[in-house]
Parts: C-alpha cells; sequence; structure tokens
C-alpha cells in the first residue's frame, strides 16, 4: 500500500527520510549488525561480560514478546517492523497464527520478503497513520524504535502530543479488550530540543525528534495504562559501542561498499549516541502499557 506522504511530513519522518537512513543497503547493514538484522537497543544481561550481541538482541525480542502478552497471541502487530527480527521469531519460536508488519522502509520490506515465507505473515509498506482498522482485532502489539520517528524537530510540545495521542488512539481501537502495547524508544534526557544534534539532523535521522518521557504519558493518558517502565540507556550505550566495534572489524568491506565518506560519517553517528547515552542525554525507554477498556 502507498505511504500518505501528506501526513507525514505533517507530523514525521516521512518515507522518503526513513529510506535516507535504512536505504542505505541491507548488504551495509549486514556487515555490523547481528545474525538477526535487529537495528535497535539490545537487552544486556549485565551479569554476563561475555555475551554476544546476537543473544542480547533475541532477550530483547523475547522480553517485547512477553510484556506484549503475545506468547498466547492469534495476531501480533508490529509497528516499525525493520528488518522482521521481532515477527520471525513470533512465527519460529511462538507459533503464532498471523502478523503485520509495518515499515516505511522499501528496503527492508524487500528485504523481509526475500528472507522469510511464514504463512500469516504479512508485511506492508505503510505508515501506522494509513494502517486500516483490521479484520479482527490484535491480541497484541509491538513497536520497537519507530516511536522517535513520529514527530519531526520543529513542533511544539502540544503538537507532539497530539501526534503520540493519535497513535495511542489508534493503538487502543485496533486491541482486544484488556491487551497490552510494549513500547521501545529513545527519549530526551537530561538534554533540550536545542541540543539535538544538528549532524545527527540532516545527515543520519532527518525530519526525526525524540519524545520527552512525558510527552509519551501525555498521549497515552486515560487510553493506556502504564505497568512496567525501565530506563535502560546504558544497554543503548554497549550496543552503539558494539555495533562500532564490528564496523571497524570489517571497515575495508564496508568502505568498498559505501565509501569512506558514508563510513566516517557512521562511525560519527555511533560515538556521538553513545556518548549522549553514557552522559544521559538521552534515555531508552521500555514502557508496558495495557488497554483501558472504558476511558473516562
Amino acid at each position: 500500500m502507498p505511504v500518505n506522504e501528506k501526513i507525514s511530513k505533517e507530523t514525521g519522518a516521512s518515507a522518503a527520510a526513513i529510506e535516507h537512513h535504512y536505504g542505505t543497503g541491507n548488504e551495509y547493514f549486514e556487515l555490523w549488525l547481528d545474525k538477526t538484522m535487529t537495528y535497535s537497543c539490545a537487552m544486556w544481561d549485565q551479569h554476563d561480560a561475555q555475551q554476544t550481541l546476537d543473544s542480547a538482541q533475541l532477550r530483547k525480542i523475547d522480553y517485547h514478546i512477553e510484556q506484549a502478552h503475545a506468547l498466547d497471541a492469534d495476531s501480533v502487530l508490529d509497528i516499525g517492523c525493520g528488518w522482521g527480527s521481532v515477527l520471525d521469531r513470533l512465527h519460529t519460536r511462538h507459533n503464532i497464527r498471523s502478523s503485520v508488519g509495518l515499515t516505511l522502509s522499501e528496503s527492508q520490506a524487500g528485504w523481509i520478503s526475500q528472507s522469510f515465507d511464514h504463512p500469516g505473515m504479512q508485511i506492508r509498506l505503510e505508515s501506522w497513520q494509513d494502517h486500516g482498522a483490521p479484520d479482527a482485532s490484535y491480541d497484541a502489539i509491538i513497536s520497537i524504535g519507530a516511536f522517535e520517528h513520529f514527530a519531526r524537530l520543529g513542533l511544539s510540545a502540544d503538537q507532539k502530543v497530539g501526534i503520540y495521542r493519535d497513535f495511542f488512539t489508534r493503538c487502543h481501537a485496533w486491541l482486544k479488550p484488556r491487551r497490552w502495547l510494549s513500547l521501545q524508544t529513545v527519549a530526551y534526557g537530561n538534554s533540550l530540543q536545542k541540543d539535538f544534534d544538528q549532524f545527527i539532523a540532516k545527515e543520519i535521522f532527518p525530519e526525526t525528534d525524540t519524545p520527552r518521557l512525558w510527552e509519551i504519558f501525555a498521549g497515552s493518558d486515560r487510553l493506556f495504562e502504564v505497568v512496567r517502565l525501565r530506563n535502560d540507556r546504558d544497554d543503548y550505550r554497549r550496543t552503539l559501542r558494539t555495533w562500532f566495534s564490528n564496523l571497524k572489524a570489517r571497515r575495508d568491506q564496508a568502505v568498498a561498499a559505501k565509501g569512506e565518506e558514508e563510513i566516517q560519517k557512521f562511525e560519527q553517528y555511533l560515538r556521538l549516541m553513545a556518548y549522549m547515552f553514557e552522559v544521559g542525554g538521552l534515555d531508552l525507554h521500555r514502557i508496558a502499557f495495557r488497554k483501558i477498556d472504558s476511558p473516562k
């Protein structure tokens, strides 16, 4: 299905802005991501210094599946499905009947179609704003690393909360009674919107602004109750450092594929983001929401 560019441009990152980053090349990302091609913060076991990125990413995926109460689900919606690691895990490990993954990246959608062939798994090239009412309500919704793209720089707090309110209203309508939404997002920590690095805004994630925690809660107020909240910013510092090490180890291949300038840009991005999480300028929130069936 086509992406509604008008809506995307008025609120968050457009399909073109998403593809600016994620369309860098599937083969390029394969050089330094883990085997599942998961491009979001892993969940590390702080008591296991030898843990691999592969196992930390699977640990994160299983955490969100559990928090969304998707272990017994018939149908699951994954908003911002990336390269399909959550969807694949749902079908191979948990044997769910049907799933829908939303992405704005043609590169990711094509990669998923070539990599997986699970009965009942659908990939849709559309935004959450364009996702229509499903034939039947979902048992669970998972969204990892997409929420930070829903609003763009320059919007007021009220405008951002309005966008987030729209998102949670739609999720509320899509979910069956008393069902769950598991969300993972980067958020501002001890920093302000004016601190958002212009290199990141221009070269890495155009048309993107991260939320503040209170903005998320304002958007979900009286639609979902917050049952569990984690701030795992050190997990993202470690994930970014691991990605940087992986990229460094295969730098010659990366330069051959993308060129020296592009690799220097990604190295700068990974170092800068790791520093922001280390000092608390950015947070990494994992939030379990339970639907309020009759909001006041």
